[in-house]
C-alpha cells in the first residue's frame, strides 16, 4: 500500500484530538500543527506522534500548508481535530491507496449539530477533497475554510468523515463569532465592501436558502436553529466588513 501522512491542525482540542487520532493511528505518519494550545492538546497528541509543530495561528489555509510541508509521504489525508474516520472509510482509504487511480479524492461528510446528524439544509450532500497526492494539489491559504486546488483528476470515496464541529450552543456562538470575523477579513483582502443593508440581505438569504430551499426544516428543531445561526454568521460577517471599512459610528 502507498504510504500515507495524516495532517491535522489543532488549537485547544483536548476534548476532540484523542478520538480523532484513534481513527488514523494506522497511518504511516501523523503530522500536527498546533496553534499554541493552552490546554492538553499537545500532550495528548504526543501519545500518537512526535511530529508536532507549535506555531502562532496564521489562518486555516496557512496552518494546513505547514502541516502538508512537514509530511514525509507523497499521499496525505487532511483532517481537523473534530473529525473522525468511520471504520468503513479507513478500509476504503487503505484499499484505494493500494492502486490510486486519481490525484485527489473527495470524501462525503456527516456533520453533527448539537448532537443531531444533519441531513438537509446547507450541509446536504456535503463533501470535500481531503485525500491528496502532494505533487498534484495546492492548499489555498485562506483565513477561514481552506480550499484545495487540484492539478489532476479527482475521484470520490463512498464512506464518510464524521464531523462534530458544533457540540453545544456555546460552541455554535463561539465559532459563529470567530468565523464571521475571519470571513470579513477574507472579504477585506478581496477588496469587497459592504453596508448594513448588504448584511441584512445576506442574513435573510442565508436563512431562506438553508431552511426553505434546501429543506432544512426536515431536520426539525436543530434544522431551524442551524439555519438561524448560519444566517447570523452571514449577517455579522458583512456587518463586520462594513466596520472594517468605515469604523463604528459615534
Amino acid at each position: 500500500m502507498t504510504q500515507l501522512s495524516v495532517c491535522i491542525v489543532t488549537k485547544n482540542e483536548e476534548n476532540n484530538i484523542k478520538d480523532c487520532l484513534e481513527t488514523v493511528k494506522w497511518a504511516d505518519e501523523i503530522v500536527i500543527v498546533d496553534s499554541e494550545s493552552t490546554d492538553q492538546t499537545v500532550e495528548i497528541a504526543r501519545q500518537y506522534t512526535n511530529k508536532i509543530l507549535v506555531t502562532p495561528y496564521k489562518g486555516c489555509g496557512s496552518q494546513k500548508q505547514q502541516a502538508l510541508a512537514m509530511a514525509t509521504y507523497k499521499w496525505a489525508l487532511i483532517l481537523d481535530a473534530d473529525e473522525r474516520l468511520t471504520k468503513e472509510l479507513q478500509q476504503e482509504i487503505q484499499h484505494t491507496l493500494q492502486n490510486p487511480n486519481h490525484d485527489a479524492y473527495s470524501i462525503p461528510f456527516q456533520t453533527y449539530y448539537c448532537g443531531k446528524a444533519i441531513r438537509f439544509g446547507d450541509w446536504y450532500n456535503e463533501q470535500h477533497i481531503r485525500l491528496i497526492n502532494k505533487d498534484k494539489n495546492i492548499i489555498v491559504p485562506r483565513v477561514v475554510h481552506f480550499r484545495i486546488n487540484t492539478l489532476g483528476s479527482v475521484g470520490k470515496l463512498k464512506n464518510k468523515i464524521l464531523h462534530y464541529s458544533f457540540p453545544t450552543l456555546d460552541k455554535v456562538i463561539e465559532k459563529m463569532n470567530s468565523y464571521s470575523t475571519c470571513g470579513a477579513q477574507h472579504k477585506l483582502q478581496q477588496k469587497k465592501t459592504a453596508g448594513l443593508l448588504t448584511a441584512i440581505a445576506h442574513g435573510i438569504f442565508t436563512f431562506l436558502r438553508g431552511y426553505i430551499l434546501r429543506l432544512g426544516f426536515l431536520d426539525g428543531k436543530e434544522g431551524l436553529v442551524l439555519a438561524i445561526s448560519n444566517a447570523e454568521g452571514s449577517y455579522y460577517k458583512y456587518l463586520k466588513l462594513s466596520y472594517f471599512f468605515t469604523g463604528p459610528k459615534t
